[in-house]
């Protein structure tokens, strides 16, 4: 029986994101993203106490767009999830795959040492992690 090759969040997931204040517009915020693959930013604390928070682009989708409001008017804070689900980037991507199916999440921040140094998703874990588990 031959040994599984560990794979872990930090080798699969995507290092460069997008932060917003939660204060932005969604126009603002949509318009200054940078890193549309990660379909995710990233709400950024407003103080040491505060936690992260995260919008993705379906959250504009379903509460922006499809509700036809203007995105000049409404504010990240009013759409996003927050707190929200971290990991850690040395967590094995199975168990993070199994923590993802139990809250039904697709994608979260990976924090380390309090701040987020990327974001990991479903697509990364089974595109990147189970391809190097066969290499």
């Amino acid at each position: 029986m031959s040994e599984r090759k560990l794979i872990r969040v930090r080798d699969v997931m995507k290092h460069e994101f997008d932060v917003v204040d939660g204060m932005a517009t969604v126009k603002d915020a949509v318009l200054k993203m940078k890193y549309i693959e990660t379909k995710a930013l990233v709400v950024a604390k407003r103080h040491a106490d505060d936690e992260y928070g995260m919008v993705l682009l379906s959250d504009i989708s379903r509460q922006v767009l499809a509700r036809d409001r203007a995105p000049e008017r409404v504010n990240i804070y009013e759409i996003m999830s927050k707190p929200v689900v971290t990991v850690h980037p040395e967590m094995d991507i199975r168990y993070c795959a199994r923590l993802f199916e139990r809250f039904h999440l697709s994608r979260g921040p990976v924090v380390e040492n309090g701040q987020v140094i990327g974001i990991v998703s479903l697509t990364d874990m089974v595109l990147r992690g189970m391809c190097a588990m066969w290499e």
